[in-house]
């Protein structure tokens, strides 16, 4: 957020745009944060690094870049390409490649459609440039993964370049204006003294899960992931129950002592209570008080290919996805 409101002051507004607005040639590159989200907050990226990632990758491809996009939906990747278009002074498209956030880079729905990221551009905070060329999406994950642990377990990078048709065929449209419908109906519910969280509930088609305080958290920084668990003891409602959330960089299962309630590929979410604000994995912290949502992901990733890309068992857990109840639509 920080990075942004810099960038915006600094160069100006940024253009969005509808995926519909796209021409078919057009020629679409992200930006975007890879690695542990723990190190963002001790090591800021700056503007120019936002900005040079998608523009090494067109230097690379030998191709004008007319758009910037994001690969996710999720935390900083959702602001990072706000300061890329500032920067560059590209329109930003209102889009992004998975719906929501996942820790590794082949989990993307362009991927799903076959979408290579075959090229990828990484850069440090320090002025370090990589440009990657890889056999397949998973080969991309193990080489950009080694390399950002090189830079300190967090680079910016680009890749999933693609054309403005194949962006209409595979992204998931209307991503940054639903952020910020979600703000406005957080804001709404605060005015109206009303409960945030099931305001971003019903926005988002989801179901309240639990509330409860943080009583332990158990994470590590490893091979360029924030990854552990985190336990809940109840309060209100689900005074005498606990929760546990395992995750890696993003939330993966909701455990109700031993019933499993919710996993990947559905969305997992922690709220203050209080603001409605959303809770990052890089900021749990002992004794805070937290509300617990799942909404559904994008119907493709329930599709058989999107389960063995990033469901349950990818991230090595021996269960079957647990479905979110649609509980009323997004329109």
């Amino acid at each position: 957020m920080l990075l942004a409101r810099a960038a915006l002051r600094e160069y100006g507004p940024v253009e969005l745009v509808s995926l519909d607005d796209l021409a078919p040639d057009s020629w679409l590159a992200p930006a975007a944060g890879l690695g542990a989200p723990q190190v963002l907050l001790e090591k800021l990226p700056g503007i120019e690094q936002a900005a040079s990632a998608p523009q090494a990758l067109a230097a690379a491809a030998g191709r004008e870049l007319t758009h910037v996009t994001c690969v996710e939906i999720g935390g900083v990747n959702s602001l990072i390409p706000i300061a890329a278009a500032a920067r560059t002074g590209l329109p930003l498209v209102d889009a992004d490649m998975v719906g929501r956030a996942f820790p590794e880079v082949q989990m993307t729905l362009p991927a799903l459609r076959g979408i290579n990221a075959d090229r990828m551009a990484l850069v440090d905070e320090k002025g370090n440039r990589a440009v990657l060329h890889a056999v397949d999406n998973r080969w991309m994950e193990r080489l950009a993964r080694g390399i950002t642990v090189t830079f300190g377990s967090m680079a910016l990078g680009s890749t999933y370049a693609m054309t403005g048709l194949e962006a209409k065929e595979s992204m998931v449209a209307g991503s940054l204006s639903l952020c910020f419908d979600l703000s406005r109906c957080v804001t709404a519910a605060r005015a109206g003294k009303n409960d945030p969280v099931d305001a971003v509930t019903a926005r988002l088609a989801g179901q309240r899960l639990f509330d409860g305080r943080v009583t332990e958290v158990l994470r590590r920084t490893e091979g360029g992931f924030t990854r552990g668990e985190a336990r809940l003891t109840g309060v209100g409602q689900d005074t005498g129950t606990s929760l546990t959330l395992r995750f890696q960089n993003e939330y993966l299962i909701a455990d109700r002592e031993g019933s499993v309630l919710a996993t990947v590929p559905d969305l997992i979410c922690t709220l203050d209570p209080d603001t409605g604000e959303a809770v990052t994995v890089e900021t749990l912290r002992f004794g805070r008080r937290l509300s617990v949502i799942v909404a559904p992901a994008d119907p493709r990733w329930h599709t058989s290919e999107g389960i063995a890309l990033a469901g349950p068992r990818y991230f090595g857990y021996d269960l079957d996805p647990v479905r979110a109840p649609r509980v009323c639509d997004r329109s």
